[in-house]
């Protein structure tokens, strides 16, 4: 048996570099070697890139590596002692988290490659990761979202405008990087200057009473696979376990309840709104879709996420393990769909 010859590029430039560096090692521990022939590749925080054996302590040490935007080439470009190698791929998973990574940019470079790819493509990477463009497609197709104001670069806010309490973020990141909670109209304005830290571009949300709730999608369309919805229940503020100082060893203000501890008809309705959320806003591959569960047991959309997480105590492969299917056949899963959509294209 032939092995497939993949590339996991993992690090980045964004706020998400430790957590691509936990994602990457995970996908370590579990990638099928008797498939797979894995090619690591690493990106430091100031944007170099290197070619290293795995995401462990001195990966940072590994060879200069590109890859190469000619489909003549169709991998990587080792550089070295004034000489380059060449290294053909047949897929690359892309474990980057945030900006430079589930924005639309590597998925542009992986494009020009000609190299298949895991995850949602440029278009649906850059919608998604954009808060506020996300939110009005999904609008369009009658799914409700927050109410949202967006804050341009310099605009000038009158803090007496909004009814309280209300979520500032930045409208491209993750992470939940730069976001704030805001319970008083003094506090709205260093808020927004606490998110432009990571983004020009603000959202101010209104806050949403309901249950915080996720639904893990893996697929192309029309064949979707959704993972057991999960429910997030916080003792105060709000969700943000990237943040905290040990998120393995447990979240300090959220519990996470893997099925979500809700009605069978709800449970049912957050997959069926998860999978047209992921169809409307063009996502293949994989994507989380955050929502809220609301009292009267509607559904409005939080985000979603294109690379998400798959740290040991992140969400989507726990969603998809309570549905029967375990990281490594996740993977392997992953793979498959991005093998199978070159060869269709």
């Amino acid at each position: 048996m032939n092995k497939r010859r993949i590339a996991i590029i993992f690090g980045g430039r964004a706020e998400e570099h430790p957590i691509s560096l936990k994602s990457a090692r995970e996908v370590a521990k579990n990638l099928d070697l008797t498939k797979y022939e894995p090619l690591w590749v690493g990106i430091t925080k100031d944007g170099a890139w290197k070619l290293c054996d795995g995401p462990h302590e001195g990966w940072e040490n590994g060879r200069p590596v590109v890859l190469s935007p000619d489909t003549n080439v169709h991998g990587l470009i080792v550089l070295e002692h004034e000489r380059y190698q060449t290294i053909r791929l047949d897929v690359v998973l892309p474990v980057l988290h945030g900006k430079f990574g589930e924005d639309g940019a590597m998925q542009g470079l992986l494009e020009l490659s000609g190299v298949p790819y895991v995850g949602c493509d440029v278009q649906s990477s850059a919608l998604c990761m954009d808060k506020s463009l996300a939110y009005t497609v999904v609008r369009s197709a009658g799914i409700a979202t927050p109410d949202f104001w967006i804050v341009a670069a310099n605009e000038q806010l009158d803090p007496g405008q909004f009814t309280y309490p209300i979520f500032v973020k930045p409208a491209r990141s993750g992470s939940s990087f730069g976001v704030s909670k805001v319970s008083q109209k003094e506090a709205l304005l260093p808020a927004v200057e606490a998110a432009r830290q990571y983004d020009s571009k603000v959202l101010i949300e209104a806050a949403v009473v309901g249950s915080e709730v996720g639904c893990a999608v893996l697929g192309n369309d029309p064949n979707l696979i959704v993972g057991e919805p999960d429910q997030i229940r916080l003792s105060h503020g709000f969700f943000r376990i990237h943040q905290e100082e040990k998120p393995e060893d447990g979240s300090e203000n959220a519990t996470f309840i893997v099925p979500a501890d809700i009605p069978a008809e709800a449970r049912t309705l957050v997959q069926q709104t998860a999978k047209t959320i992921y169809r409307t806003l063009g996502c293949g591959g994989l994507a989380r879709v955050d929502l809220f569960l609301l009292q009267d047991g509607s559904i409005m959309l939080n985000e979603v996420n294109t690379l998400p997480g798959l740290t040991s105590y992140s969400r989507y492969p726990r969603m998809m393990a309570a549905a029967g299917l375990p990281f490594g056949k996740m993977i392997d899963q992953m793979v498959t769909l991005a093998l199978k959509k070159a060869h269709y294209e």
